[in-house]
């Protein structure tokens, strides 16, 4: 029987409780959920579909696959995608951690992720007996290493940093990874979530003509509804891209009974032709996003990337990263907790998170109010 290990956010059951001790309650900004209604035109496609009787097609509905190829070319920059290259998932973490089993990868393959990483990119790997590599360069990776590359995965925007890969640098990524024979798996979930410089931008997909070179084979790209709509309970996703890689994958899913119920198909296809409710997510996470930031800052963190995403990446600003270690993060976490705020720690992620914490912008506008006003009252850290 395969044996994982256990999972990371029950370890934080000590946290919590120091953290509930808070005369006032707790101010929980770890686990990205969304809390805001799920916006009346889905549930109401979401009834609309609900006489769902016979079995729904693995591949998606045409006008499922429909939807998001519009989708893509309105908001990734991608024109010209089949929608016969297009596969909707139960959830993106599903299609994540089965993509390299479904693959056929197994001993001897290796799975490369970002340095600071998502953990399902390494438990794919470790489901399908293949061996996972933290590299945020595949150039970095011993010759020895970088011949038994099978699938490379990256992450923009990012969890849990927030950073954005412009095109340039996914090119090279892609370039790489083909020269390898590999194929480079795109997750991309936070993509209508750029702030700063990437608001209102697009920011660069995996299939887009500048990354790709107009070829898609080898590549895919994954995408969730969970954040931008607040489906998380739904699990709508879908991966699209390489038209040959898509269609092995939906014939394994079919042999595997991996199907999005009929009326989720039906929902996402609506929620995908909407961009109001989408503006108007976005602009709640803004204005927490911006509360919390100036909180953090005022009393002694700095913010790191977060230039999109759901995601503050925090640590002390008097430390160095390259110098901190796994414990500084725990440190970091217990101080919060004192303040009554749960956050993620930043070792979750791999080494490159020792120091930091994670502290998601997707809690109620209440706790959001709390957490900052419990900041501003404790005012700078110090030694």
């Amino acid at each position: 029987m395969l044996t994982l290990p256990d999972y990371p956010w029950d370890t934080l059951t000590p946290y919590r409780e120091r953290a509930a001790g808070h005369p006032d309650g707790v101010a929980d900004l770890s686990i990205g959920t969304p809390v805001d209604p799920t916006p009346e035109l889905i549930r109401r496609a979401l009834t609309e579909a609900a006489d769902a009787h016979g079995y729904p097609t693995t591949h998606g509905t045409a006008d499922l696959r429909r939807a998001v190829v519009d989708w893509y070319a309105r908001r990734r920059g991608v024109a010209g995608l089949d929608p016969e290259a297009v596969v909707p998932t139960v959830g993106s973490k599903e299609f994540i951690a089965w993509l390299p089993t479904l693959m056929g990868l197994g001993a001897g393959d290796v799975v490369v992720h970002p340095e600071a990483a998502y953990p399902t990119y390494a438990m794919g790997a470790l489901i399908a007996g293949a061996e996972a590599v933290a590299a945020d360069d595949l150039a970095s990776l011993a010759p020895e290493v970088r011949e038994r590359v099978r699938l490379v995965w990256t992450n923009s925007p990012a969890n849990p940093t927030g950073a954005v890969l412009d095109a340039a640098a996914l090119k090279r990524v892609v370039d790489d990874a083909r020269a390898l024979g590999a194929v480079v798996c795109g997750d991309e979930c936070y993509a209508e979530l750029g702030w700063d410089e990437w608001d209102g931008e697009i920011v660069p997909c995996i299939l887009s003509e500048e990354v790709s070179g107009g070829d898609l084979t080898g590549l895919l790209s994954v995408y969730s509804l969970s954040k931008q709509s607040n489906l998380a309970g739904y699990r709508a996703a879908f991966a699209a891209g390489d038209p040959g890689l898509v269609a092995t994958l939906v014939n394994t899913r079919k042999h595997a009974g991996m199907i999005v119920p009929a009326p989720v198909q039906h929902a996402m296809a609506v929620a995908l032709a909407d961009e109001d409710h989408v503006a108007q997510q976005k602009d709640r996470y803004r204005r927490r996003r911006d509360a919390l930031r100036a909180a953090l800052e005022a009393s002694g963190h700095a913010v790191d990337h977060s230039e999109a995403g759901l995601y503050l990446w925090t640590r002390r600003a008097d430390t160095d990263p390259a110098a901190a270690t796994e414990q500084d993060s725990w440190d970091l976490l217990g101080e919060l907790a004192d303040l009554g705020i749960v956050a993620g720690p930043g070792v979750f992620y791999g080494d490159a998170g020792h120091g930091y914490v994670r502290v998601a912008i997707t809690a109620s506008d209440e706790a959001v109010e709390q957490a900052a006003r419990r900041l501003a009252a404790r005012g700078p850290l110090r030694r």
